[in-house]
C-alpha cells in the first residue's frame, strides 16, 4: 500500500514539476518572430547572398580569379573616344547556382569598402534558372537585374524582402 502512495506521490510531484517550467515560461515576454514580414538579424560573420556594388569596382578581375566555382564574370568598361579599358565595371555577373558562398571573392577584393560582399540575407528568391543569373551595371540596385530569355530583357527580381536596406559591408 505503502508504494501504491510513493508512485501516485513521485507522478504528482514530477506533473507539478512540469506545470512549473510551463508556468514560468509562460509569464515571459514572447520570442516569437512573424517570420514573412519580420526577420531575425544573423550574426555578423555569416555568408548571405553575394551583392556587389558597381560604383566602388575598380575592374581589378581579383574575385574572378579567386572564385573556385567560376561562378563570377566581369566586362570591363571601354573609353568611348579611344576604345581602351578603363577601371569601371560595364558587366558584373554571378551566377547563384554555382556560387558556394566561399568568400574568396569578398576577400580578394582590395577596395574599401568591399565592391562585391555577402550580405545578411539569408533567402534569396528563384522562380527560374533565368533568375540565379544577377547581373549588375552602373546605377543598378543592390540585389542585381536577370536577363528573361523569354521577353529578351533586365528585369528585377520579384519577391525579395531585404533584412537591411543598405546591406553592411565588411
Amino acid at each position: 500500500m505503502t508504494g501504491y502512495f510513493a508512485k501516485v506521490f513521485d507522478h504528482t510531484w514530477a506533473i507539478m514539476k512540469g506545470m512549473w517550467i510551463t508556468l514560468k515560461y509562460m509569464l515571459r515576454p514572447s520570442v516569437t518572430v512573424h517570420y514573412p514580414t519580420e526577420k531575425l538579424v544573423p550574426f555578423e560573420k555569416f555568408r548571405g547572398a553575394l551583392l556587389f556594388d558597381a560604383e566602388t569596382c575598380i575592374s581589378c578581375n581579383l574575385c574572378v580569379k579567386a572564385c573556385p566555382s567560376t561562378c563570377i564574370q566581369l566586362e570591363n568598361a571601354t573609353n568611348p573616344q579611344t576604345g581602351k579599358k578603363i577601371a569601371k565595371v560595364d558587366w558584373y555577373t554571378i551566377d547563384y547556382g554555382k556560387c558556394n558562398f566561399c568568400r574568396l571573392c569578398e576577400e580578394a577584393c582590395p577596395t574599401k569598402p568591399k565592391s562585391v560582399w555577402h550580405s545578411l540575407d539569408y533567402e534569396v528568391l528563384f522562380f527560374s534558372r533565368d533568375e540565379m543569373v544577377r547581373c549588375w551595371k552602373a546605377g543598378t540596385p543592390f540585389t542585381g537585374k536577370y536577363w528573361d530569355r523569354k521577353e529578351k530583357a533586365f528585369k528585377d527580381p520579384l519577391g525579395q524582402i531585404s533584412i537591411q536596406d543598405v546591406p553592411a559591408r565588411r
